[in-house]
């Protein structure tokens, strides 16, 4: 399924930046690519798309290439009904497209799903990596005993129903955990955007599917491959990287920051107390100018 409605929408101008496809495993995969020079690789997650960056694209722009993917099912990517919603097939998607960009030296930058689906990405192309901006994302498998938050929706029945209503579920969920506040023109703006790309329950499948993939023990089917992902962690123990957290994160609460302070013992970590879980929308600006000196420090 395509989203020809969603092509050249700009949502009021706030996210000015021309469209651009590759065919990645048969179906059309969106992208933003904007400036010229060493790339950085922005990865949104669960159920977000490049619009969450639209703020990242300009500054950054004007000295690196900005390359930012809409994840198979989000945004303005097609929404294919014959793939697997897993893991393995996000990292083979995103992989085939850097590499068909034929990027190099790239700054990766990831939050939320696009943690393990970056990662899954750098561990076997640790050679293009350059640089990396870690984000409230985690990789790992949930031990078994662990109550998941959607389990009981499951249980209930009520979990289809909502997951397949992002009309619903978005205004719900995102906008309950934002830490800035939006003036009334601004959220209904962003709540347009962030809506758009899921106008019906067909259209919803991917972001639908993204929770599901949470691996928990080893009989998941995204076990296997989130585990090797975390065993190979280390192959990238030498790339300059750095934490940026927001602090009020409910969903990757600041506990999580001692799980990446072992796997990299000399990470850098910025706090940022007035943001939460989506902290692109949070504090930008203040990112931005964390990622800029960081890639002028690693030159």
């Amino acid at each position: 399924m395509k989203r020809d409605f969603l092509i050249n929408e700009t949502f009021n101008g706030t996210f000015p930046f021309k469209p651009h496809f590759k065919k990645i495993n048969g179906f059309d995969m969106h992208y933003i690519d904007e400036g010229n020079g060493e790339p950085i690789v922005l990865l949104h997650g669960e159920p977000t798309w490049g619009y969450l960056y639209r703020k990242f694209i300009p500054p950054l722009s004007k000295k690196n290439r900005i390359i930012v993917p809409d994840h198979m099912g989000f945004g303005k990517s097609d929404v294919p009904h014959d793939k697997p919603y897993r893991l393995a097939q996000h990292i083979d998607n995103l992989s085939k497209l850097l590499t068909k960009l034929n990027l190099k030296n790239i700054t990766l930058v990831v939050q939320n799903w696009g943690g393990p689906i970056g990662f899954g990405f750098a561990v076997s192309h640790h050679d293009l990596i350059k640089r990396i901006v870690i984000m409230n994302t985690s990789v790992g498998v949930a031990k078994e005993h662990r109550r998941l938050w959607f389990e009981s929706m499951i249980e209930n029945g009520t979990y289809d129903q909502l997951m397949s209503n992002m009309k619903i579920f978005i205004p719900q969920m995102m906008f309950s955990i934002f830490v800035k506040k939006f003036s009334k023109d601004e959220k209904k703006i962003i709540k347009k955007a962030y809506i758009a790309p899921f106008p019906s329950p067909e259209y919803c499948i991917g972001a639908k599917a993204f929770p599901l993939d949470i691996p928990k023990g080893k009989n998941h089917p995204s076990s296997e491959i989130m585990q090797k992902i975390r065993d190979e962690l280390i192959l990238l123990k030498n790339k300059p990287k750095i934490l940026i957290w927001g602090m009020k994160d409910k969903i990757f609460p600041p506990k999580i920051i001692e799980i990446w302070q072992k796997i990299y013992p000399d990470i850098k970590i910025y706090k940022i107390n007035e943001a939460g879980h989506y902290l692109q929308e949070d504090a930008p600006e203040q990112i931005v100018q964390i990622i800029k000196e960081f890639i002028n420090n690693t030159n």
